[in-house]
């Protein structure tokens, strides 16, 4: 048995500050909400079909809508979002995060004008194109780390927010016939750009990136704006030694930072993990069912009213879900359980998917478990591996790699889900192959698959600090000592602290080493 120093683990009104700046940065995410819940809900909208598709009095609605327009107004968007996120670290990591939401708000406000104001196809896919290059930059480095979870977690709930809001004013303006029963939705993306840009007036640059600029007292400024009203003095002191002593010891382990480096020594396994956890996203089918839901229950057998109600109530519950998973990651389990359970509820909700429209196609059963399977699917996906993969990813790599890793991790996570919108219509459009809801046996082998992933290769890192996981990783602890295995950096930050002011700064905790 030894003692480790531990700083206290305060509370979220402690670290309220810091919680409302995490808060405003995540609102970026809420355009992905916003999109998602109109460009689905447009293409079963009679009014945006009228101008963009074409009438079939077999379809519910009356209107029909081409594969490859279906195609490409889904995929573009995550296109152009691969595109952006290959240089997004790049960018983030010479300008800075703030740059880069500021680009990101202008050329929000050129795509959603260009969208609103066409009624060319050609325009439409320039406009989305143009939106997915502005999407994707979001950084939550400054977080205590028993808190850390909860702040990048504020990712899914802004996404929830703007699902709802979406949701919300398609079902308010399906109904009509003329342009602005799709032009209302589509002008709700220039909220996020607004704000957002608002906002980024009051928020201060990472603490973490200056410090790797040899920026000192500008970070020491940055960080005390972020934390220190949450901590004693001696409290501060020791996480902002703790903090310059991490990156101090990187920098004397790399000669140089860039790309490369990802895949170098210990690099390349952190590196790994953080692409496969961003990839299960992708894997679990969240985009196949964000994107096409309410498409997918109309060409299921619902009505239009029907299936954009059942859109919002999914909405909702996501939000609920995504609430339940921030309090079960910050109180009850790791973030490797997390993702192990959402992987077992998704799958096996696809699966029931899938089953009832097998021995059941096409009567009214069928439909009920459609609508009962999709409302725990939302629900499920974003208690738990919708919330809990940002964090995850995030944490697997190390600091002074930050934004090249998790910019490339973005942009395999975007291919993926650009070729998941890009082929799903095949899947389900009656003029392909028509499998409607047996396309669920296919998501339903993925999420099993992303199971045996998070077992075999995640580790749990719930409650260490970055620089605490960074030294797990360069000591190549396995996945199933990563929980308890004792570390030393913090103990070596109280030393120095305490030859600074030999005062007692911090609680200590005994701990086994394993």
């Amino acid at each position: 048995m030894s003692k480790v120093a531990k700083l206290p683990e305060t509370s979220l009104w402690a670290n309220r500050k810091c919680l409302l700046i995490c808060a405003i940065v995540a609102i970026a995410n809420m355009q992905y909400g916003l999109d998602s819940a109109a460009i689905g809900s447009l293409q079963a909208m009679p009014g945006f079909l009228e101008v963009f598709g074409y009438k079939d009095p077999d379809q519910p609605g009356g209107y029909a809508i081409e594969g490859t327009f279906q195609r490409l107004i889904g995929s573009l968007l995550t296109l152009g979002a691969f595109l952006s996120s290959l240089v997004a670290g790049a960018f983030a990591h010479f300008f800075g995060r703030k740059v880069a939401l500021w680009l990101a708000c202008v050329l929000n406000a050129i795509a959603c004008i260009i969208q609103i104001s066409t009624t060319d196809k050609v325009a439409v896919y320039i406009g989305r194109l143009i939106l997915g290059l502005a999407n994707g930059f979001l950084t939550a480095e400054a977080a205590p780390a028993h808190l850390r979870a909860v702040m990048v977690a504020l990712f899914s709930e802004w996404v929830n927010i703007g699902s709802i809001i979406g949701a919300a004013v398609t079902n308010a303006t399906k109904g009509r016939l003329d342009k602005a029963s799709y032009q209302i939705p589509l002008g709700t993306l220039f909220i996020v750009p607004t704000f957002l840009a608002v906002g980024l007036l009051f928020v201060p640059e990472s603490p973490r990136y200056l410090l790797y600029k040899g920026e000192t007292e500008t970070a020491r400024q940055s960080f005390l704006r972020l934390r220190g009203d949450s901590l004693s003095p001696e409290d501060f002191e020791l996480e902002w030694v703790e903090m310059v002593k991490g990156i101090e010891e990187e920098k004397q382990a790399a000669q140089t930072i860039g790309p490369l480096d990802m895949f170098k020594g210990t690099e390349l396994r952190r590196t790994l993990l953080c692409y496969g956890v961003i990839a299960t996203q992708t894997g679990a089918g969240s985009w196949f069912v964000i994107s096409y839901s309410t498409y997918f229950m109309i060409v299921a057998g619902l009505s239009v009213d029907d299936a954009f109600q059942y859109s919002v109530m999914n909405t909702c519950l996501g939000f609920v879900g995504v609430n339940l998973g921030m309090y079960l990651m910050r109180h009850v389990m790791g973030r490797r359980t997390v993702l192990m359970t959402g992987a077992v509820v998704q799958g096996c909700a696809m699966l029931g998917m899938a089953v009832s429209a097998t021995v059941a196609y096409g009567t009214v059963s069928a439909r009920n478990c459609l609508i009962a399977f999709s409302a725990l699917y939302m629900f499920s996906y974003n208690a738990f591996v919708g919330d809990a993969t940002y964090p995850t990813a995030t944490e697997m790599v190390s600091t002074r790699l930050r934004s090249w890793s998790v910019g490339s991790a973005i942009s395999l996570g975007y291919f993926l889900a650009w070729l998941t919108g890009f082929c799903s219509p095949y899947f389900i459009n009656p003029e392909n192959l028509n499998w409607g809801a047996k396309y669920g046996y296919i998501w339903a082998g993925s999420n099993f698959c992303c199971l045996v992933f998070f077992y075999l290769c995640v580790p749990e890192t719930k409650g260490r600090t970055l620089e605490e996981i960074d030294e797990l990783f360069a000591n190549r602890v396995s996945v199933r000592n990563f929980k308890t295995f004792k570390t030393t950096i913090m103990e070596e930050a109280l030393k120095d602290v305490e030859g600074r002011a030999p005062e007692k700064l911090a609680t200590t905790e005994h701990v086994d080493n394993m």
